[in-house]
């Protein structure tokens, strides 16, 4: 059974962090209802969702993602790179404890979830302005006994690594090469996004279905023809905070 941890959509989403993208008025009733469609979409999945309440005074706390690592073996709590949203960190440990032993980031250690790509054994993460390399060393530190390599990538262009790849089937990366060097990933089938569409490169793969957004068609249609099956979701509000479909849950094995 695959579990997700989401959270509602804080009312103070409007004052949400933001690194690459201009300050957009926020629609609150749209971007819940489309956290809503979200959530639904994972239940289509046979996924089990655990739906935390909204955190007012935390605006970016619907993207959960960045709080933690949810591994087979155990969870890494991060350190998360913005200040403001330290706090989130909490009400994920406890909604994790029941699950997973709990190791911890700590300082100078930062890291964002958004930045960390598990393929199997080996675990990318971004070197960004919200990730660092002590965090790294410490993840390290942390996964070796469990087999698991960790190597560092430079993150530029983009918020986190994960707006510039994410993993679509077993041997296959999505990706935006204007972000991010595809031969970083040797061994990998590469799908490049659409040229203009730079945040395309984002999806949650559950079993053999893409969650991928409408609003990128034209990758889409290259993801379509390499014969991935996808299920739209529409996240587009919550882009304007600097989020996308990875950022809203927590997936793992129950």
């Amino acid at each position: 059974m695959l579990v997700a941890i989401t959270r509602k959509v804080s009312p103070a989403i409007a004052r949400c962090e933001l690194t690459h993208l201009e300050r957009q008025p926020i629609n609150l009733e749209t971007a819940v209802g489309q956290h809503a469609q979200y959530e639904q979409a994972l239940r289509s999945l046979d996924v089990e969702i655990i739906s935390l309440p909204a955190e007012p005074e935390l605006p970016d706390s619907v993207f959960v993602e960045d709080a933690a690592l949810v591994l087979d073996e155990l969870a890494i709590l991060t350190r998360p790179g913005a200040k403001s949203r330290r706090p989130e960190v909490e009400s994920i440990s406890r909604a994790l404890g029941p699950y997973r032993d709990l190791v911890t980031i700590q300082a100078p250690g930062c890291l964002d979830g958004g930045d960390i790509l598990q393929a199997g054994k080996m675990i990318y993460v971004g070197i960004s302005t919200r990730s660092n390399t002590s965090a790294i060393q410490q993840m390290q530190m942390y996964l070796k006994q469990f087999g698991y390599q960790v190597k560092g990538i430079e993150v530029t262009g983009c918020l986190h690594l994960k707006s510039a790849v994410t993993q679509v089937a077993e041997n296959t990366l999505l990706i935006n090469p204007a972000w991010i060097d595809k031969a970083e990933f040797p061994g990998y089938q590469v799908i490049e996004v659409h040229p203009t569409e730079m945040y395309g490169a984002n999806a949650v793969q559950v079993g053999g279905t893409l969650l991928y957004q409408p609003c990128f068609p034209e990758t889409g249609r290259r993801l379509e023809a390499a014969g991935l099956q996808l299920k739209l979701v529409d996240a587009s509000e919550l882009g304007k905070a600097e989020g996308a479909l990875t950022c809203c849950s927590l997936i793992f094995n129950g």
